[in-house]
């Protein structure tokens, strides 16, 4: 069995507050970790009042001074609102206080709308900057030379892994060229998964830190003591992709026992799309859909997501996911 890993944005819930969602956050990578998996990542947004983890670099330094063994990151820190600089010296100071634990995984999205990016003071031709910003951001972690006149401190030298994340082929390609870990997006983007992972391995250039493609993807999951409560407990993050087609984003609500009342056929089926490749239900489901994701994409990690209302219900979600996990190396270990 590969590894398995757990994408975290610190929901923010209804009726609830961004300090309990930062603690929710913790509390969920302890429980990770003391479920076996490998790393926990953190995701930027900005402006949105259902995501508490803008300040990413920040939670993560409070998830990992909360946890020991488990790789705490990011999935990602969009590098067009950020020098590259400041993000050298941001995970530096992280990998100096938790060596070896700390992943920087890089988007090229601005996780925001044009208005917020102003507030950022970034530009809109950040973007196209992409693959410039993530050269100048390696060589600040490359030991300093002698009459070095720009150094990241702390940074230099230090053993901070960097990974692009993507949902669709353009990040795939830079990966290959730049011979680093690829992560698809495929929790909210599924359409482009093989594309882009078939892309990333056939043009992968070995590099300083990875000599071999690696590739992880992230898929919805959602496991419970049965099928139907499984897929109650998904109505909400069903209504978080409507929400936001609708340009109304705001807290994640309640599960809702018939949403199919609430919403019209066609949101639905574009939420259903959005989450395309969710593993849904019990876990013996959750094992089988494992298993089938992993056989037909080949991918080297997975990372779960699954954005549920009931801290304690997506406790439980996550362990039984694990369960599931260590079910299926079994199985394969003694096939």
């Amino acid at each position: 069995m590969i590894p398995y890993s757990l994408l975290d944005l610190a929901p923010v819930v209804q009726d609830s507050t961004p300090r309990q969602a930062l603690l929710n956050a913790r509390s969920l990578a302890q429980t990770a970790e003391a479920s076996g998996y490998q790393r926990f990542w953190l995701a930027e947004h900005h402006n949105m009042t259902g995501i508490a983890s803008a300040a990413t670099a920040v939670v993560i330094g409070y998830v990992a001074e909360g946890t020991k063994r488990i790789r705490v990151g990011s999935g990602g820190i969009m590098l067009p609102n950020h020098a590259p600089l400041m993000v050298a010296e941001q995970f530096g100071t992280l990998a100096s206080l938790y060596p070896d634990r700390i992943d920087l995984g890089l988007g090229r999205a601005p996780g925001t709308d044009s208005l917020t990016m102003q507030a950022l003071r970034r530009y809109q031709d950040s973007v196209d900057q992409f693959p410039r910003d993530v050269q100048e951001l390696q060589s600040y972690f490359k030991p300093a030379t002698a009459g070095q006149a720009v150094q990241a401190v702390p940074g230099a030298g230090l053993n901070v892994p960097l990974w692009l994340l993507g949902s669709s082929l353009f990040s795939a390609q830079l990966a290959a060229a730049l011979g680093l870990p690829f992560a698809f997006a495929s929790h909210f983007a599924p359409d482009q998964l093989l594309q882009a992972l078939d892309i990333y391995r056939s043009r992968f250039r070995p590099s300083e830190q990875l000599q071999s493609p690696y590739c992880l993807a992230a898929v919805p999951m959602y496991a419970a003591q049965s099928q139907d409560e499984a897929r109650y407990l998904m109505s909400s993050t069903q209504q978080q992709f409507i929400a936001l087609r609708r340009g109304t984003p705001g807290p994640l609500k309640p599960p809702l026992e018939d949403i199919e009342a609430h919403f019209s056929a066609a949101e639905l089926a574009g939420a259903g799309h959005a989450l395309g490749e969710a593993i849904v239900g019990d876990q013996a489901a959750v094992q089988q859909g494992i298993e089938r994701f992993i056989g037909r994409t080949g991918v080297d990690e997975i990372m779960f997501s699954a954005h549920i209302y009931d801290h304690e219900k997506r406790l439980d979600s996550v362990r039984i996911a694990a369960q599931a996990c260590q079910a299926l190396a079994k199985q394969t270990a003694s096939a």
